[in-house]
C-alpha cells in the first residue's frame, strides 16, 4: 500500500472514530449553507418575467407588481418568496445555535431572520390593484398598505445583515469570500439604493424598475456568497479542530517561539577537567 492510500485510510478511520456530536454541528452547516443558497435563488425569481407572458414593463414597473392581486402567474413569484423567507428564517434560527456569537454576528443572523419573516409577510400581504388604493402617497406610504411595509422591512433587513456580516469579517480576519466579493456586491446594492431613494422623491421615472431589480440582484448574489463562504469555510476546518465560526471566533494569535539557548553546558562524568 502506498502512502497516499495509508493516509486516505488513516483519514477515514479519524473519520469513523470522530464523536457523534463533533460531525453534527458540521452537518448543520452545511445544512444552513444549502439552505441560504436556495433562498438566494428563489429571491431571483423575478428574472421569469422574462419569460411569462405578464406584459409589465422592466423599465417603469416594480416587482411587488409580478404578484399583485388579480396579476396573471402572481403565484410562482409568491411561492417563491415564500420559500426564500421560510428557508432564510429556518436558516438564520440554525445559525444562532452552530456558530460561536459574538455582538455583530448576533445581529447579522437576527436580520437575517427579520429578513425571512418580512419575505414571508409580504408575499402573504400583496400589493393591491391602484383602484383599491387609497393615498399611497405622502410621508409614510407603508401605513396605507401591509405589503409597502413589509417590503420596507425585508430590505432594511437583508441590507442590515449584509453589513453585520461584512463587519464581522473584516474585525476577525475571517471568510474571505465576504471580505472580496460580498464587498462589492454590498457596495453595489447600497448604490442603487441610494440611486432608488433620491429618484422616488424627484419628477420622472428614472428607470426605477430597473434599479429596484439590480437592488435585488444584489441581494440574491450576496446570500449565495454567504452560502459558499460557509461551505468553504467548513470544509477547511480539520476534524480534530472543534468547529467554530470563522467570522466570529477570536483572531488567533502567533505562538510565542522560545529559542534554545547557545550556552554549551560543561562536560560532566569522570573526564571532567577542573580549571
Amino acid at each position: 500500500m502506498t502512502s497516499s492510500e495509508d493516509s486516505g485510510a488513516a483519514v477515514a478511520v479519524l473519520e469513523r472514530q470522530a464523536p457523534p456530536e463533533r460531525r453534527r454541528p458540521r452537518v448543520l452547516r452545511w445544512c444552513i449553507a444549502a439552505a441560504i443558497a436556495l433562498a438566494g435563488i428563489c429571491y431571483s425569481s423575478w428574472v421569469l418575467e422574462f419569460v411569462l407572458p405578464l406584459g409589465l414593463n422592466p423599465v417603469r414597473s416594480f416587482l411587488s407588481e409580478l404578484d399583485a392581486q388579480g396579476r396573471s402567474y402572481g403565484w410562482v413569484f409568491s411561492a417563491a418568496d415564500t420559500i426564500t423567507g421560510t428557508l432564510a428564517l429556518v436558516a438564520a434560527l440554525a445559525g444562532l445555535f452552530a456558530f460561536s456569537l459574538r455582538p455583530l454576528s448576533t445581529l447579522a443572523w437576527v436580520a437575517l431572520g427579520c429578513f425571512g419573516a418580512a419575505t414571508i409577510a409580504d408575499a402573504q400581504w400583496p400589493l393591491r390593484p391602484c383602484d383599491d388604493c387609497q393615498a399611497d402617497s405622502g410621508l409614510f406610504p407603508q401605513l396605507h398598505q401591509i405589503h409597502a411595509l413589509t417590503s420596507t422591512l425585508a430590505v432594511t433587513s437583508i441590507f442590515v445583515a449584509m453589513i453585520g456580516f461584512s463587519v464581522a469579517a473584516f474585525r476577525y480576519r475571517r471568510w474571505p469570500i465576504l471580505r472580496h466579493a460580498g464587498l462589492w456586491i454590498l457596495v453595489l446594492g447600497s448604490v442603487v439604493t441610494i440611486w432608488m431613494l433620491i429618484a422616488d422623491n424627484l419628477p420622472g421615472n428614472y428607470a426605477l424598475g430597473i434599479a429596484q431589480r439590480i437592488q435585488v440582484g444584489s441581494m440574491s448574489l450576496w446570500l449565495i456568497a454567504l452560502a459558499v463562504q460557509i461551505w468553504v469555510a467548513e470544509r477547511a476546518l480539520n476534524d480534530d479542530d472543534p468547529a467554530r465560526s470563522p467570522a466570529t471566533a477570536a483572531p488567533r494569535t502567533r505562538p510565542h517561539r522560545i529559542r534554545p539557548s547557545r550556552r554549551i553546558p560543561p562536560p560532566s562524568g569522570p573526564g571532567r577537567q577542573l580549571r
